[in-house]
């Protein structure tokens, strides 16, 4: 594997790739740490001191901690990336389930230049999320003392000054603006990683923004279990036994992800003048965990729904309160979110596998299963095989979803706290998937190189044509400018470090 990552710099076009993927990730970085106009920057870097002596970032709750992981960091920070790439993610989720839903769209998609179709409605639809979201974040900065993941603003407002000093109309328009615009060009970075990067650019900046939250969870962790001067030999204890469920539980995981069951499919024999097609055996592989990281997703934004409609609405009322504050930590949230990741595990295989046209399409190129008819019966096997699959799959989603208050329960830390977000839930699916998949597209361009994979023997399972829907690497002009640029951000940022 070593000896893999050195190949790495040996091909021309996946070192240029490497390195533009690099050069995204530091700008989408330096995004996070721009504060909004009109936002008092001196509020907010007093505001995390207090909250890093307090340890009041980890009273958010489990829905506000995820929140600011996908962000990382910008929301609590008040920057530019406040929203980060949720919108786009959002709808493009949408947009999936109503290509799957609704027949028109269904049929566009697979038309010649249909997606791109599609993927401008995604782009229009991103817009007016971000539109909704922009004006809930804004219209929290003017009140910052009802925001639940900013505890303890009130507090640092009353010695330095209100967060907003001046909320006006223009400058929540100006605000929105922002943040909108911000979201647009985090999509677009998304998309240019995606063509001339390595890997899927929205999930990268997802990683990139999750990993991001690791060192201050590191520095938790010893907090609590070596460096508290009343910790006792029974936190060191549960710091190993910590240390190995980790292991466990992301060799888990990847085995979960990797995980299918091959259906084999034979193709009958037809002679074509001299020649002769078919008669050989290949596969079909059903995914154990078809849905991905989708399920999570969809609970925690239906989940994020109430507590935001009841915090702008009915921010003053005691019930309100309760009910937000059941709904965003504890056993509620965990509970009703189990609930939820289970039903949209089952609900997203019922949109997006369609077990009817996978049967067409064999019977069609003369293909089947063995001991299944052709027609019906294929799809009602692929259907039944799938639900079992599917099963297995919203158990493990589930497993992984609450299993952070498990492990705190077991440690005794709080269920929101950050250093229990990278041993379960939506941050450690990500983390593992995008991995992957990087993994698998450096590992493709080695092996059309005729060097050695990750792998001495056999390759990382997975799709390898994923390769071949990106676009050129950059230039190296492009590359060189673009590094200049981050160099000299880099000078005047620890210029201004010193002399401040």
């Amino acid at each position: 594997m070593i000896s893999a990552f050195a190949n790495t710099w040996k091909v021309p076009e996946l070192r240029d790739r490497i390195l533009f993927t690099l050069a995204m990730i530091v700008i989408v970085r330096l995004g996070v740490h721009v504060t909004l106009p009109g936002v008092d920057a001196t509020v907010i870097k007093e505001w995390l001191e207090y909250a890093k002596d307090n340890q009041s970032a980890d009273k958010a709750g489990g829905l506000q901690a995820i929140l600011g992981i996908f962000s990382g960091g910008a929301l609590q920070q008040a920057g530019v990336f406040a929203l980060g790439i949720m919108p786009y993610i959002s709808a493009s989720i949408m947009v999936q389930l109503m290509t799957a839903v609704v027949p028109k769209l269904a049929r566009l998609a697979r038309e010649d230049g249909g997606r791109q179709k599609i993927t401008q409605y995604t782009r229009y639809l991103t817009i007016v999320i971000a539109l909704v979201q922009g004006f809930f974040v804004t219209q929290s900065l003017i009140n910052p003392e009802n925001i639940p993941y900013m505890d303890g603003i009130g507090r640092v407002m009353a010695e330095h000054g209100p967060l907003v000093p001046n909320p006006s109309v223009l400058w929540q328009a100006l605000t929105v603006l922002t943040i909108v615009s911000a979201t647009l060009l985090l999509m677009w970075i998304g998309d240019q990683m995606t063509e001339r990067g390595i890997g899927n650019g929205t999930s990268i900046i997802i990683t990139v923004n999750i990993i991001s939250a690791l060192p201050g969870s590191l520095f938790q962790t010893w907090e609590y279990f070596v460096g508290d001067p009343n910790a006792g030999k029974f936190r060191v204890i549960m710091l190993v036994v910590m240390i190995a469920m980790l292991l466990l539980v992301i060799a888990g995981t990847i085995a979960i992800t990797q995980a299918q069951r091959r259906i084999a499919i034979q193709y009958a024999k037809r002679v074509v003048g001299r020649k002769q097609f078919g008669g050989q055996t290949q596969y079909l592989p059903l995914k154990v965990n078809y849905a991905g990281v989708m399920p999570i997703i969809f609970a925690t934004a239906v989940l994020s729904l109430p507590t935001i409609i009841l915090n702008q609405i009915f921010p003053d009322k005691r019930w309100s309160q309760s009910l937000m504050d059941a709904l965003a930590t504890g056993g509620w949230y965990y509970g009703v979110g189990g609930v939820m990741i289970f039903f949209f595990s089952y609900f997203w295989v019922a949109t997006m596998f369609q077990p009817s046209q996978i049967s067409e399409d064999l019977k069609r190129n003369g293909g089947y299963i063995p001991g299944v008819r052709p027609g019906k019966p294929t799809a009602d096997f692929l259907d039944f095989t799938m639900t079992r699959l599917t099963f297995a799959g919203a158990i493990f989603l589930t497993l992984i979803f609450v299993l952070p208050v498990a492990v705190g329960k077991i440690v005794g830390l709080p269920p929101q706290s950050m250093v229990l977000q990278f041993f379960g839930g939506t941050s450690l699916l990500i983390l593992v998937g995008v991995i992957l998949d990087v993994m698998r597209q450096v590992e493709t361009h080695l092996l059309q190189r005729h060097y050695d994979g990750f792998l001495r023997k056999g390759k990382l399972k997975g799709r390898y044509d994923r390769l071949a829907q990106t676009g050129s690497a950059a230039s190296n002009t492009a590359l060189v400018y673009l590094w200049a640029f981050i160099g000299l951000l880099v000078v005047i940022g620890a210029v201004a470090w010193i002399a401040k």
